[in-house]
């Protein structure tokens, strides 16, 4: 054994001698064994378990024989695995694994500055850790001492975890040129993304997409497919449902399993438009991804907002004794669907203010019709992207209103689409609650219901409750005679009926306008 292969094997045993430091899982190890020997896909993306006899970690749904207790070190992230020296397990493939959602953290500065920081990566910004300090209101000293206590690793290495095995999934799932996949996953230049891949993984880039069988993706053709997966159970019929009766024709469809659309996404000056479908596979708990050619710069977002709009990361373990709290019959798997584009959302949310689902789909496609972008796809239902926040802000308002938009609701959609193309109002997951929500009921036109559905959709907040909702009010006061139902249309009595459902107020209403839309 060469003088520097044996520097590595003294490095990753020192590295394992600290694991009881750098992994810190607040599930009890034994526990967490006992999942690992069931495969029990709820524990998906909550624990990794690295095998010390193979230098490899896996996800607790790895099909592979189950390792030796005592081999076996548990972490809470991927990160937390791959700083004790693991590599990633090319069977189980972790880096598609769910992630933590905005239920799990939303008020822990640590995990705001994880979720900027898979923005970043995954929208292609290169975020440094002053100018994500500065966004979080406070040092990077402190944020470093507070993200090393909570995540067990420091920025630095989270963030590099986060681009190496997006890079990784792209080598995997596609045919991506590798100085491509390097540029879409946040290296500035293609040296240091082979160095800090050949370094983390013992392997370089090539070697990788040769081992995982990259070349079924390149007979594709025009096309890009890719895995995400999610933790059982799933309330299919609610979110697929959901989507279905808001589906606007020329932009999205809901076909069976499958559900398609059209997309555009703007990076470094430059716009893309093209579509995407998501087929879900139950049995395996995963969603499939198919995109076009066209969108592949920019499949990092792309992968990023499939996540954020069917809510794959949402833990049921934590959401649905909550929900078992509703006055409704058991939905075990409730999700909070989310954002395809913010901006999008926002102009519904807009057009559906004090209207039905059915006039606001009405109005949106008018929109969709007169402003979208054509673009070619291969399906029939699809022929425009959604007008983008420039494009609206800039239009004529008189042509806006000759769609049947009243003037007040125009004059709200400017001021929003010229916040929004400004980049005063971002609308992701990872934006600051309390200043975005500010920002939003500054605007004309959009009171607190309106701030509230947006942050539910578009900032993926759990806790979002917009209380005058027509839709809540009649759901809780359905089965409620007299003064009980009079009582359930004043906002302040439905406000504390909700408080139970805290911090998972938005998943309530979700379930709450599902009981109301399927039962007319």
């Amino acid at each position: 054994m060469g003088l520097r292969r044996e520097g590595q094997v003294r490095k990753r045993r020192v590295l394992r001698a600290q694991l009881p430091i750098i992994g810190r899982m607040d599930l009890d190890p034994d526990a967490a064994y006992l999942a690992l020997k069931a495969r029990d896909a709820r524990f998906d993306g909550r624990l990794f378990v690295g095998v010390t006899s193979t230098g490899i970690y896996c996800r607790p749904v790895c099909r592979v024989r189950t390792p030796r207790r005592e081999n076996c070190r548990f972490f809470d992230t991927r990160a937390q695995a791959e700083a004790a020296a693991f590599r990633p397990c090319m069977k189980c493939r972790p880096e598609i694994a769910p992630g933590l959602s905005h239920t799990d953290s939303s008020r822990s500065l640590a995990h705001s500055a994880a979720r900027l920081m898979e923005h970043a990566v995954h929208g292609g910004e290169d975020l440094a850790l002053p100018a994500l300090a500065a966004r979080l209101g406070v040092t990077d000293r402190h944020l470093r001492r507070i993200f090393q206590a909570t995540h067990g690793v420091s920025p630095h290495g989270y963030l590099a975890t986060q681009r190496l095995l997006l890079a990784k999934q792209l080598l995997t799932d596609t045919p991506l040129p590798v100085t491509q996949v390097a540029m879409a996953s946040g290296f500035d230049s293609l040296r240091r993304f082979n160095a800090a891949f050949v370094q983390r993984y013992r392997l370089n880039p090539t070697q990788l997409r040769g081992a995982g069988g990259a070349g079924r993706a390149a007979g594709r053709g025009a096309e890009h497919a890719l895995r995400l997966a999610y933790r059982p159970p799933y309330d299919l019929d609610a979110v697929l449902g959901f989507f279905a009766r808001r589906q606007v024709q020329g932009v999205e469809q809901v076909d069976g399993l499958r559900l398609r659309r059209t997309l555009g996404w703007r990076q470094n000056g430059d716009v893309v438009h093209g579509w995407l479908e998501v087929r879900f596979e139950p049995a395996r708990h995963e969603v499939h991804v198919i995109t076009s050619d066209s969108l592949a710069p920019v499949l990092g977002a792309v992968l990023q907002r499939v996540r954020l709009a069917l809510d794959l990361d949402a833990d049921p373990a934590l959401v649905d004794p909550v929900m078992a709290r509703l006055p409704l019959p058991p939905r075990p798997g409730a999700r909070l669907p989310g954002a395809w584009d913010g901006f999008e959302t926002a102009v519904r949310v807009v057009l559906g203010q004090q209207v039905t689902v059915k006039a606001a789909r009405t109005l949106v496609k008018r929109l969709v019709d007169r402003l979208g972008t054509p673009v070619d796809t291969p399906f029939a239902a699809l022929t425009h992207v959604f007008p983008d926040a420039e494009r609206l802000a800039t239009t004529d308002p008189e042509i806006i209103g000759k769609l049947g938009i009243v003037r007040q609701r125009v004059k709200a959609l400017q001021a929003l689409a010229a916040a929004v193309a400004q980049g005063d109002i971002p609308l992701h997951r990872g934006a600051p609650l309390p200043a975005t929500l500010d920002a939003l009921r500054a605007l004309p036109g959009i009171g607190e219901w309106t701030a509230q559905v947006i942050a539910m959709r578009a900032l993926a907040w759990p806790d979002a409750w917009p209380a005058t909702d027509i839709g809540l009010m009649n759901a809780l006061g359905s089965s409620k005679p007299g003064q009980a139902r009079l009582l359930a249309r004043d906002a302040r009595h439905i406000t504390a009926l909700a408080e139970p459902w805290r911090p998972w107020r938005a998943y309530a209403v979700m379930r709450l306008w599902h009981f109301v839309e399927t039962s007319e």
